[in-house]
């Protein structure tokens, strides 16, 4: 309530992501914050799965035309950016006095252009009466005695009187001094918007530790101190559900279910895996990243270096979450780097049953694209599909995009945070139907054209010389590649 569109709105305790939601129909920027994710879930599904009005903004066209009628001013076009810190166009209660009427010049100019219809009108009144009717003396009702075209001249005479007087009355109102409602600006109908885009990051939360009345340090997370989880207990949960579960990629057939896991003293690799390659048995080392917090790529070439230095056959990392900078990491030497995320259920061990039914652990391929230079010196980028780690072969081969929901493009990547500058859908099961039943409305085809396609718009060499392509499965997982170009 107290903020303008453009601010933004910080919310530490996010629930079921109401203050979002209103920011994001109000048009301001969010940020909100829980220690739950279940909470963060309901948030983003319930924000991605809105429809929102679209309100006219002040620095549009449309808006400064909607300005001008409201105030009885000429239009005068101006150039526009689009602005949301220049506010909607607002609704607005007028506030008529004395002095707002007798300063209003164009009352007279309305008076003076509606005499020369009035006076002959009333001339002519008069002179079939036989009367000398001042304006104020004719009466409101014609007599019955009157003939049908004197109670025509009479009837056309107030209507143009009343006309007048309508049109004094919206010069009133708008010349008068007037307040905003802020809460009823106007609405453009025709236009459904949706939520503009967001991310749901994560970050590792601080470790409390209290102390005992000898000033040592108690950890909660230690057995015996009335923690809820032993020291090793989250690797040996990992470890049970990976080996129950397998890691699953994009198609089934691609499923790396392991003969045997057992733990390995190592500094990162924590366990050795045992898997099928065809007649072979392959060697597979387990790195499990932190529970609360992301992997970094230092991280994992430690433990490439580790596995390489043991002999193993390629490197399984597990983690929830992965720096951006890990994308670009996929191979130390002839080991191959698999990077599995790993499904948020796993943070409810307790409560989770061990089926090995679900995807826990997740790989999804590096994105395989192609930059086709284009004759006016732009650029277009085609998604070929994704790069998947064959179990049965130990090769990397790449899959076509039947795999792929959509993608995204960052086509000035600045190695920190990836900007979406375009969106492509491609989807197996008419991403085309589904959108028009959730916009209730129809979409143009060539726009859609434009959007559901393997291959990107042409757009200028990026300046920092990288490009970040973000693709996302049907399954819902997501992976991000930098190029450069």
């Amino acid at each position: 309530m107290s903020t303008d569109p453009g601010d933004l709105v910080l919310d530490p305790t996010c629930g079921s992501g109401t203050t979002a939601y209103v920011a994001e129909q109000w048009g301001r920027r969010w940020i909100t914050i829980d220690t739950s994710r279940v909470a963060l879930a309901l948030a983003r599904a319930r924000i991605m799965g809105a429809r929102y009005p679209y309100y006219l903004l002040a620095d549009t066209k449309e808006g400064q035309m909607k300005e001008a009628e409201l105030s009885r001013r000429a239009y005068v076009e101006r150039r526009t950016y689009g602005n949301v810190r220049q506010g909607f166009v607002y609704e607005r209660v007028p506030h008529i006095t004395l002095k707002s009427i007798a300063n209003n010049a164009e009352i007279d100019v309305i008076w003076d252009k509606w005499q020369l219809t009035l006076e002959p009108l009333r001339e002519k009144l008069n002179a079939a009466l036989g009367k000398t009717w001042q304006e104020w003396e004719i009466p409101r009702e014609a007599d019955g005695k009157w003939s049908d075209a004197v109670k025509k001249l009479h009837a056309d005479w107030w209507q143009t009187r009343i006309d007048r007087q309508k049109e004094m009355d919206a010069s009133i109102t708008a010349k008068a001094e007037f307040e905003y409602l802020y809460d009823k600006p106007y609405e453009d109908k025709k236009t459904v918007r949706v939520a503009g885009p967001f991310t749901v990051e994560s970050l590792s939360p601080h470790r409390i530790l209290g102390v005992d009345e000898d000033d040592e340090l108690i950890d909660p997370m230690e057995a015996g101190n009335g923690g809820t989880r032993a020291e090793g207990s989250f690797d040996q949960m990992i470890l049970e559900n990976l080996k129950t579960s397998g890691v699953q990629q994009a198609h089934k057939a691609d499923r790396i279910e392991f003969t045997s896991l057992t733990p390995w003293p190592g500094s990162f690799v924590c366990a050795e895996g045992r898997y099928s390659e065809g007649t072979a048995e392959k060697r597979a080392a387990i790195f499990i990243g932190p529970e609360f917090g992301t992997v970094s790529r230092a991280d994992l070439v430690e433990a490439a270096r580790e596995a390489a230095d043991a002999g193993f056959d390629v490197l399984i990392a597990c983690a929830f979450n992965y720096e951006a900078h890990t994308t670009e990491f996929t191979k130390l030497g002839r080991l191959p780097v698999l990077k599995a995320r790993m499904n948020a259920d796993l943070h409810m061990s307790d409560d989770l049953k061990n089926t090995g039914k679900g995807n826990l652990f997740v790989i999804f391929g590096e994105p395989d694209i192609k930059v086709l230079p284009q004759p006016d010196g732009q650029i277009k980028v085609q998604v070929c599909g994704v790069d998947v780690f064959d179990p049965s072969t130990g090769e990397v081969r790449s899959d076509n995009a039947d795999g792929i929901a959509c993608w995204f493009l960052d086509t000035d990547y600045n190695e920190e945070s990836f900007f979406v500058r375009h969106a492509y859908f491609l989807g197996a099961n008419d991403p085309y139907g589904a959108l028009k039943t959730t916009l209730k409305a129809e979409i143009d085809a060539d726009a859609w054209a434009t959007l559901n396609s393997d291959t990107s718009r042409a757009f200028k060499r990026p300046i920092g010389g990288r490009i970040a392509v973000k693709v996302i499965n049907n399954l819902g997982d997501e992976v991000m590649k930098v190029f450069r170009v």
